[in-house]
């Protein structure tokens, strides 16, 4: 039975008990038979019945057009909205309804982009390994040519498939931290040790600024990819004979971990972006950015699953900072 309907049953419920009371009381106990009083009474159910119904007419209209909205959704509209109007439950229904088809919008947009950059960066190395192996098999060049080019691509194709899945991972909430106590000295320590030699071979000095021994809560091989992360961001970026740094700033319920470099800092509007999935512009850079342009858009993500926050700056004194935050154990 339909919400319509039930309103005009209940309005008549609610005038008939009455009005037979009334006659009722009036037939048995006055003596009254007068037409004019069974009249009235007619008169009252049908215009209580029709106030009902217009009633619920007023009330079903918004509610109909949300039908609406849902049935274009589930077909695949994602731009389908219901109207923000009528009484304020149905109101707040329309408004939960649209906020819902604006995530869901913004979701599948996401993951449209996701698809279409993923297949763009997938393109260049799968191509260029291809072009290799018609030269070998034309016999344009030997085997041991481009064993190094070989090499190179497969580890740039293993890292991009690395990254989205542990990116999908992230999206989804599967992702699983094995939480234990850490020395962030350690962590830091490790993580210089192991892009020593690259920076080195940029003319880039590593050094970590870290006071005391802060001990955190945290899944250490997570923290540890977002430090490589954000510390090779910044030795692609540096000036040569420029310094990266790693900051450690323990503070009353949580550590911050900065990353700073002496370049040029940041643009206008980059701190906004530089976490999004794909993003490489760096107009305030002196060097093109390189990697596949999701270290970033992961770091925050590892992050946000430890309760903590990351964001980009430019530092008072020149250069970048980019800080993420640890609850401490």
């Amino acid at each position: 039975m339909s919400i319509r309907s039930q309103l005009a049953l209940l309005a008549f419920a609610a005038v008939c008990l009455p009005l037979a009371a009334v006659v009722g009381f009036g037939f048995v106990m006055l003596g009254v038979h007068d037409a004019k009083l069974v009249a009235v009474a007619l008169a009252s159910m049908l215009a209580a019945v029709a106030a009902a119904l217009l009633v619920g007419r007023q009330i079903l209209r918004p509610l109909d057009e949300l039908r609406a909205a849902s049935v274009r959704l589930a077909a695949g509209d994602l731009s389908a909205r219901a109207s923000e109007s009528g009484p304020r439950e149905l109101l707040e229904v329309g408004v939960s309804f649209n906020e819902m088809a604006s995530n869901l919008e913004h979701l599948f947009d996401a993951r449209r982009e996701l698809v279409a950059w993923a297949s763009h960066d997938l393109r260049t190395p799968l191509a260029a390994l291809r072009a290799m192996v018609e030269a070998l098999e034309d016999g344009l060049a030997q085997p041991a040519d481009y064993l190094p080019a070989i090499r190179a691509q497969t580890e740039l194709l293993e890292g991009l498939v690395e990254d989205l899945f542990e990116l999908a991972r992230i999206d989804s909430g599967a992702l699983a931290l094995e939480l234990r106590a850490s020395s962030l000295a350690e962590l830091v320590r490790s993580c210089l040790d192991a892009l020593g030699p690259d920076a080195h071979a940029q003319g880039v000095r590593l050094e970590s600024r870290v006071t005391g021994d802060t001990v955190v809560s945290v899944a250490p091989d997570k923290v540890q990819r977002v430090l490589l992360n954000l510390v090779a961001n910044a030795v692609r970026h540096a000036p040569r004979h420029g310094e990266v740094a790693v900051v450690v700033e323990p503070g009353a319920d949580h550590v911050v971990v900065a990353v700073e470099d002496d370049g040029d800092g940041l643009a206008p509007g980059t701190s906004e972006r530089m976490f999004d999935r794909f993003w490489r512009d760096d107009h305030s850079r002196t060097r093109a950015s390189g990697g596949s342009g999701l270290g970033l858009a992961i770091a925050q993500g590892l992050v946000h699953a430890h309760g903590g926050t990351i964001w980009a700056e430019n530092r008072s004194g020149g250069g970048a900072r980019v800080a993420f935050t640890l609850p401490l154990s």
